[in-house]
C-alpha cells in the first residue's frame, strides 16, 4: 500500500527489450517480417505490440494471430495469457479470443490455404500475424490477409510475419524479404498495378537480441549447437536464410553445375522437358546433349541452354495464367532458331496428366494443334519401382558425374529458377526418397523428366548395350516426318 496518499508505482506487465523488439512495436509498416534466428523474441515481440495497440486504440483494435494448424498455437496462447490477463483481458477458451481491457480483440485462428484465408474476406481485421510462416511453400493464403485488413476508426492496419530460415517456404520468403535487404532495416518498395507503392520491411532478430531468455536460460544457445548439421546450427543460431538445411540435392553445387552461356555445337541432339501450370508456375526446359568435343562437358551431359517459368516478376509462385495455346505460342517463338532434326520439329517430353482427355482435346494435342509444338508422355517416375531407377536418383547420379568427377547435368546461368528451386528441395517428412511437394518444384518437375528420357547409367554399371535415346529421338523425327496440322 502507498504511505500519505502516494501513488502506487505502476507494474510493468510486459516491455519491448531494447534493440529489435522495440524496433518491431514501433515500426509503421503496413506488412513486417519479423524473423531470423530460434528464440529470437518473435512471438513475444508481436503479442507485445498488439497490447499497445489495443490500449492505445481500445475498442477498434482487431487482431487475428494465425498458425498453420491449431495446435501449432498451443504455447503462444499461454504466453498471451501470461501477457494480457495480468493487463485485465478476459479469456474465452470458445472461441478462443480475448476480449481486451479497452474493448478490442486478438483471436487465433488456422490459416493452412486460401480457403481458410477467405473466411475472413468482408471482415475488419485491424492487425493480422502469421506465426513460421516459412510451413506455407506458397503465399496465397497469406497475402490474401490484405483483402481482410481495414480500419472503420483509423487504427493503422498491420500484417506481420514471424520465421525461420527452413521449412518449405523459405525461398519465397527469402525471395520477398531477405535477398533485396539482406541486413534487413531497410525499406522495401511494391509497385502496384495501380501506380501506388506498398512499403515493407524485414527486421532481422537474433538470439542475442533476447536478453530475457539468455538471462534465464544460459545454456539456450549450447542446445542449439547440438541440434545436426553445421548447416542447421547456423540457420537456427545465426539466422541465415542461405542456409538449406535437410537438402534433398546436397550435390548441387554452383561451382560444378552452373556454367555462363556459350553457343553449343548444332549437330548436337536437342530437346525439351515441360511441366504444365496455369494458374501456378509452369517450367519449360531445353536442352543439348554432348558428344564430348567440348573439353570441359562430358560426353552423355545433358546442358539445360533455355529456361521459360510461367511466372510473375518477384512473386515466386503466382502464375500467368496462361492457355495451353498461348504457352504452345511462346515455346515455338523461343525455339525458332534453334537446330531441329530432320522432320523439323524439336520433341519434347512432358508429365503424363497433359495427355489426359476429360470431354475435350488434351492439353498436349491443343498445344500441337496451336503451334506445332510436339511432347511425348515423360516416365514419371519419382522414386525407384520394380528395380527401376526413379527421376531423383537419376538426377542425383547426374549431379555426381562420372568417373572423372565431370557433371553429368549442367545449367547455363539463365536457368535462374533451376538454379534457385533445385538445392532448396527438402525430403518429404513421411516418405525419405521422395521430395515434398509442397515446396516448388515445377522446374525440378520438368528436369527430372528430361533425365528420363535420357537415363543415365555408368560405364562400370553397363551389363549390355542399351538402345540409346538418340535412336528413339531418330525414330520420333522419322514419324514426324510427314505430320501435318489437320
Amino acid at each position: 500500500m502507498p504511505l500519505d496518499g502516494a501513488t502506487a508505482p505502476a507494474r510493468v506487465v510486459w516491455a519491448p527489450q531494447p534493440g529489435q523488439q522495440h524496433k518491431l512495436v514501433t515500426c509503421p509498416y503496413m506488412e513486417i517480417l519479423f524473423g531470423g534466428a530460434r528464440g529470437g523474441g518473435k512471438t513475444d515481440g508481436v503479442l507485445g505490440k498488439w497490447a499497445v495497440k489495443a490500449q492505445r486504440y481500445g475498442v477498434g483494435f482487431n487482431g487475428v494471430f494465425f498458425r498453420h494448424e491449431m495446435p501449432q498455437a498451443d504455447d503462444l496462447i499461454e504466453r498471451a495469457k501470461e501477457i494480457y490477463i495480468p493487463l485485465g483481458a478476459e479469456w474465452r477458451e470458445q472461441p478462443r479470443q480475448f476480449r481486451m481491457p479497452g474493448g478490442g480483440r486478438v483471436r487465433f485462428r488456422p490459416l493452412e490455404n486460401v480457403v481458410d484465408a477467405s473466411k475472413y474476406q468482408g471482415q475488419n481485421l485491424t492487425d493480422c500475424a502469421v506465426e513460421e510462416a516459412g510451413n506455407f511453400a506458397d503465399p496465397k493464403p497469406i497475402d490474401m490477409l490484405f483483402g481482410a485488413l481495414r480500419s472503420k476508426g483509423g487504427v493503422p492496419v498491420q500484417l506481420i510475419l514471424t520465421a525461420n530460415p527452413g521449412g518449405v517456404g523459405q525461398q519465397w520468403i527469402k525471395h520477398r524479404y531477405i535477398d533485396p535487404a539482406p541486413r534487413g532495416m531497410t525499406p522495401l518498395i511494391r509497385k502496384l498495378p495501380n501506380g501506388a507503392e506498398h512499403r515493407y520491411i524485414y527486421i532481422p532478430s537474433r538470439i542475442q537480441d533476447n536478453r530475457i531468455l539468455l538471462a534465464n536460460d544460459p545454456t539456450y544457445i549450447n542446445r542449439l549447437h547440438l541440434v545436426g548439421s553445421p548447416e542447421l546450427v547456423r540457420a537456427w543460431l545465426e539466422g541465415d536464410w542461405n542456409v538449406i538445411a535437410g537438402a534433398f540435392f546436397p550435390e548441387f553445387s554452383a561451382v560444378r553445375h552452373i556454367m555462363a552461356p556459350r553457343t553449343l555445337p548444332e549437330h548436337w541432339a536437342r530437346f525439351r522437358s515441360f511441366d504444365w501450370g496455369s494458374a501456378r508456375p509452369f517450367a519449360c526446359h531445353w536442352w543439348a546433349v554432348s558428344d564430348g568435343s567440348i573439353p570441359d562437358i562430358a560426353r552423355g551431359c545433358l546442358v539445360c541452354y533455355r529456361e521459360w517459368y510461367g511466372m510473375k516478376p518477384n512473386e515466386p509462385n503466382v502464375g500467368l495464367r496462361m492457355t495451353a495455346e498461348q504457352v504452345a505460342e511462346g515455346i515455338r517463338d523461343r525455339e525458332r532458331d534453334d537446330p531441329k532434326p530432320v522432320s523439323g520439329m524439336m520433341v519434347g517430353v512432358a508429365d503424363p496428366a497433359i495427355f489426359a482427355e476429360d470431354g475435350g482435346p488434351s492439353i498436349a494435342a491443343r498445344m500441337t494443334q496451336a503451334a506445332r509444338v510436339v511432347f511425348r508422355p515423360a516416365d514419371n517416375k519419382r522414386v525407384p519401382q520394380r528395380g527401376a531407377m526413379g527421376g531423383w536418383d537419376q538426377l542425383r547420379s547426374r549431379l555426381v558425374g562420372d568417373a572423372d568427377g565431370k557433371p553429368m547435368v549442367v545449367f547455363f546461368s539463365t536457368a535462374i529458377h533451376a538454379i534457385r528451386t533445385l538445392p532448396t528441395q527438402q525430403h518429404d517428412k513421411n516418405r525419405a526418397e521422395d521430395i515434398d511437394t509442397d515446396g516448388e518444384d515445377h522446374a525440378v518437375d520438368s528436369i527430372r523428366y528430361a533425365l528420363m528420357s535420357r537415363p543415365y547409367i555408368r560405364d562400370a554399371e553397363r551389363q549390355k548395350p542399351r538402345d540409346s535415346w538418340d535412336a528413339a529421338f531418330n525414330r520420333d523425327a522419322e514419324e514426324l516426318r510427314d505430320w501435318r496440322v489437320a
